[in-house]
């Protein structure tokens, strides 16, 4: 693909000075910038000015940069077109948020054929992925006689660069929004609610065998259910709810598995998920690899008529005390009301780190939505693109 002078020797400087940053043209419009998750916040800051002044250098005032990760005041004080849309890192986005971040660049790139969108990520390079393969899906309802060459860029991007940084859960939701767009997938409205959780192969996190599990379930990261703790042993019988791994002998806790999913995708009793689909057991070897989870769902609190629910064995013990710190302790406090290089945030982190080793654990156990409104019907035909932001706002801004 063609590049002027002046871009050339932006990347030129780039590779010659050797930054703690990946910059990349993704396409001539759209920018990566990424830096490493545990970059040191003064080597960060330095960098950051870089990127800012080549922009700047390139660009003038014409770029418009996404913030993907922590709220930063360093970034809003390098430029001020930055709109933040993080979440938490190795996640998938809300699907109102991936709309609202395809919008913003629709309105920007469309307002100005000088406008440029930086994308930027500290941390994992599967959030960027994510918007980007989000993007394609959406730029094709409202695709110009260009459509083909952007799209083949960004392909090559997500192909090249993140493909192997993708969670099984942000695959998933970049299907959601393909499907959701197309009308491939159609919508479930109806409420849902979650009876059980059945994980019928289990693995060994302790030394001499044993689990002892519990799990967190969060809807747009606020805490709304915590399970009591389980003492399970040698034992293959299912056991009800699970994700974290309490450890016997000290106070810390270890993620088994973590699975986002949104119930408007449901359309039956049963949602099931293999070892592959469940984020970090994905690449554990510890996990058996014919490992299940299954969510059984219905349309109301009662007991489904003619279902016979299973019970775990005599010889698992539950205790119900979930007052345990390290049971109570959620990792997703406040993470949408702080700025991640503020002085309250740096103080949470100092406390946060006062839990050995807590700190330092990706703790979501599960994103279930258990309800959606029924004020929209199902796609039926493909939305056109100036209606999409409104209709996913509809449908999701409440998750």
């Amino acid at each position: 693909m063609f590049r002027d002078k002046s871009l050339e020797q932006v990347m030129e400087h780039v590779m010659e000075h050797h930054y703690d940053f990946d910059l990349t043209y993704i396409t001539e419009r759209i920018i990566s910038v990424f830096f490493l998750p545990d970059l040191e916040e003064q080597r960060y800051r330095r960098n950051l000015q870089e990127v800012a002044s080549m922009l700047k250098s390139k660009h003038q005032d014409k770029f418009l940069l996404l913030n993907l990760s922590e709220k930063r005041h360093d970034i809003t004080r390098l430029n001020q077109k930055v709109q933040d849309y993080g979440w938490p890192d190795l996640h998938a986005p809300p699907l109102d948020r991936i709309c609202a971040i395809c919008k913003a660049m629709e309105t920007w790139l469309t307002s100005d054929p000088s406008n440029v969108v930086v994308l930027h990520c500290k941390g994992n390079k599967g959030k960027t992925g994510v918007i980007v393969a989000a993007y394609m899906h959406y730029s094709k309802i409202s695709a110009g006689a260009d459509q083909a060459l952007t799209t083949l860029a960004m392909r090559k991007f997500c192909e090249d660069k993140v493909s192997s940084s993708f969670q099984p859960s942000q695959k998933r939701y970049i299907y959601y929004f393909g499907g959701l767009l197309s009308g491939t997938i159609k919508m479930n409205s109806s409420p849902l609610f979650l009876h059980q959780m059945l994980i019928p192969s289990l693995p060994n996190f302790q030394t001499g065998g044993g689990f002892y599990p519990f799990l967190k379930i969060y809807q747009s990261l606020q805490l709304v259910y915590t399970s009591a703790l389980t003492s399970w042993g040698q034992s293959s019988f299912p056991l009800y709810v699970k994700c974290y791994h309490r450890r016997s002998q000290a106070a810390e806790r270890e993620v088994v598995f973590r699975v986002q999913f949104h119930t408007c995708t449901v359309h039956g009793a049963q949602l099931w998920f293999g070892k592959t689909e469940l984020d970090l057991a994905c690449t554990d070897d510890r996990f058996p690899p014919d490992a299940t989870v299954e969510f059984i769902f219905s349309n109301g609190p009662e007991k489904m008529k003619g279902r016979e629910y299973r019970k775990n064995d005599a010889s698992i013990k539950v205790d119900f005390d979930t007052s345990d710190p390290v049971v109570r302790w959620d990792s997703y406090e406040n993470f949408n009301l702080h700025h991640q290089d503020s002085m309250e945030s740096k103080k949470q982190t100092r406390e946060e780190a006062t839990w050995p080793r807590l700190n330092c654990l990706c703790s979501l156990s599960q994103w279930v939505p258990l309800w959606q409104p029924d004020s929209e019907a199902p796609y039926s035909q493909p939305a056109p693109a100036n209606h999409l932001h409104q209709r996913f706002q509809s449908l999701f801004s409440t998750h």
